[in-house]
C-alpha cells in the first residue's frame, strides 16, 4: 500500500475507532493484537511501558506532593532524590519532612528556620554524627600535662577547664588549645569553681578561699568546718556562698565578707555535693525563681530554700531506699525542674514541683554505671572502663567510649562532663569541644573531645 494510501485509510480507521465504544475498543484492541507478531508485540511493549508512567511530582500540587512524603522514611526519601533533578527539587524543598527526620534522631530544631534545604543538610550531617556514635569513632583524646602531684578536683566552663592538686596549685586550661591560661598557689584543693575574676576553693584543711586570677592573691578565707570541704557552689546576685564538708554539714556564707550566715544539718554522711540553682516550677513549697539549695550525701539528697534570708528549713528529704541498702553515687543533676542521680539501680529522676519518681532507668547488664549529664535527649554515663552515652527516650546505650585506668574518687570530684548542652538535643554545632575530663594516677587530666565532623 502506497503511503498516500496508508494515511487516508489510517485516518479512516482512526475515526471509526474513536466512535466505538471502551467495550468495543478493548474487542478491537485484543483482535489486533492476537493477529500481531513478535515485532509488532515488542513495539507495543516498549511504547505501553513509557505511555503508562506518570511522573506524580510533577502533576500533583505541591501541598499533595509534600503530604504523600512524609510517609516515607528518609532513606528512602534520599534515594527518591536520585531519580531525577525535579524529583530532587521537590524533595528538599519538603522542610517539614527534614525537621522531622531530625527530630527522631535527637537533633534541636529552629522552627524559625523554613530553608528546606537547610533542614536536608542538617540531616545529612546528623547521619554522619550519629553512624559515628554508634560506630563508637564520634570522640578522641587529649591530655594537659602540668601538675607535680595528684589532682582532686576539676570544674569546667566555657572552653575552660580548672584543676585543683596536691600540688598546692590551681591552674586554668584552655581546652582547645591545651594551654595553661593561668597558674596560682593555693590549698590543697578538693572542689573548685571560677569565673572571669576569682577562683573558689574548697580544701582537705576544712576551709573555703576566694582567690583573684590576675594576681593570684586570696581575697577571702572561709574558716568554720570541722571536716575536709568536698563541695562548693555560689551566686554573685545573692552574695552567698555554700560549702559541704566530711562534718556532715553544709555551710552558708556571706560571699563577699567571708562571715557564715547558717549551718545546715541533718546529714549523717559526708556531704559530697552542693548545688545553688534557680527553681523553674511551682509547688507548694517553692515558686519559678526561687533560688534552691540541694546537698546530697552517701544516702539522701536535701533540699533547703535559700535566698536573702539566713536561716532555712529543709523542705524535702529524698532516698532511693528507707533502710539505707542503697548508696547514692557521688554526682547529683539539677536543672531547677529534674533532680537526678544515679545508684546501683539505676538512674532515678525526680520532679522538682512534686517530689515523685519520674522514673528510674534500669541497666541491669552494666555494674556501677555513674551518671555525668542528663538532658531532654541524652544522659551521659560512665563505669570504669567505658564513657556511655544514652537515648532517653529509648533507654538504650547508643554509644560508648574506652576509658584508660582513670584515678578513682568517692566523692565525685575528678571527673566531670564538658559542654552538656547536646544533651538537649544535638544541632550540628553543639557537638564540638569537651565530653569529659578525669584526672590519672600520672598527675595528668585525661580528655575525651568529640572528633571533627568528616
Amino acid at each position: 500500500m502506497e503511503r498516500k494510501d496508508f494515511e487516508t485509510w489510517l485516518d479512516n480507521i482512526s475515526v471509526t475507532f474513536l466512535s466505538l465504544t471502551d467495550l468495543q475498543k478493548n474487542e478491537t484492541l485484543d483482535h489486533l493484537i492476537s493477529l500481531s507478531g513478535a515485532v509488532q508485540l515488542r513495539h507495543l511493549s516498549n511504547n505501553l511501558e513509557t505511555l503508562l508512567k506518570r511522573d506524580f511530582l510533577r502533576l500533583l500540587p505541591l501541598e499533595l506532593s509534600f503530604y504523600l512524603l512524609k510517609w516515607l522514611d528518609p532513606q528512602t526519601l534520599l534515594t527518591c532524590c536520585l531519580v531525577s533533578k525535579q524529583w530532587n527539587k521537590v524533595i528538599s524543598a519538603c522542610t517539614e519532612v527534614w525537621q522531622t527526620a531530625c527530630k527522631n534522631l535527637g537533633w534541636q530544631i529552629d522552627d524559625s528556620v523554613q530553608d528546606a534545604l537547610h533542614w536536608k543538610k542538617v540531616y545529612l550531617k546528623a547521619i554522619l554524627r550519629m553512624k559515628q556514635l554508634e560506630d563508637h569513632e564520634a570522640f578522641e583524646t587529649s591530655s594537659l600535662i602540668g601538675h607535680s602531684a595528684r589532682v582532686y578536683a576539676l570544674y569546667y566552663k566555657d572552653g575552660l577547664l580548672c584543676t585543683g592538686s596536691d600540688d598546692l596549685s590551681a591552674k586554668l586550661w584552655d581546652v582547645s588549645t591545651g594551654q595553661c591560661v593561668y597558674g596560682i598557689q593555693t590549698h590543697t584543693c578538693a572542689a573548685v569553681k571560677f569565673d572571669e575574676q576569682k577562683l573558689v576553693t574548697g580544701s582537705f584543711d576544712n576551709t573555703v578561699a576566694c582567690w583573684e586570677w590576675s594576681s593570684g592573691a586570696r581575697t577571702q578565707h572561709f574558716r568554720g568546718h570541722t571536716g575536709a570541704v568536698f563541695s562548693v557552689d555560689y551566686n554573685d546576685e545573692l552574695d552567698i556562698l555554700v560549702s559541704g564538708s566530711a562534718d556532715f554539714t553544709v555551710k552558708v556564707w556571706a560571699l563577699s565578707a567571708g562571715t557564715c550566715l547558717n549551718t545546715l544539718t541533718g546529714h549523717t554522711e559526708w556531704v559530697t555535693k552542693v548545688v545553688l540553682q534557680k527553681c523553674k516550677v511551682k509547688s507548694l513549697l517553692h515558686s519559678p525563681g526561687d533560688y534552691i539549695l540541694l546537698s546530697a550525701d552517701k544516702y539522701e539528697i536535701k533540699i533547703w530554700p535559700i535566698g536573702r534570708e539566713i536561716n532555712c528549713k529543709c523542705l524535702k528529704t529524698l532516698s532511693v531506699s528507707e533502710d539505707r541498702s542503697i548508696c547514692l553515687q557521688p554526682r547529683l543533676h539539677f536543672d531547677g525542674k529534674y533532680i537526678v542521680c544515679s545508684s546501683a539501680l539505676g538512674l532515678y529522676q525526680w520532679d522538682f514541683a512534686s517530689y515523685d519518681i519520674l522514673r528510674v532507668i534500669k541497666t541491669p547488664e552494666i555494674a556501677n554505671l555513674a551518671l555525668l549529664g542528663f538532658g531532654d535527649i541524652f544522659a551521659l554515663l560512665f563505669d570504669n572502663r567505658y564513657l556511655y552515652i544514652m537515648d532517653l527516650r529509648t533507654e538504650s546505650l547508643i554509644s560508648r567510649w574506652p576509658l584508660p585506668e582513670y584515678r578513682k574518687s568517692k566523692r565525685g570530684s575528678s571527673f566531670l562532663a564538658g559542654e552538656v548542652s547536646w544533651l538537649n538535643g544535638l544541632d550540628g554545632h553543639n557537638d564540638t569541644g569537651l565530653v569529659f575530663a578525669t584526672s590519672m594516677p600520672d598527675h595528668s587530666i585525661h580528655l575525651v573531645l568529640w572528633k571533627e565532623h568528616g
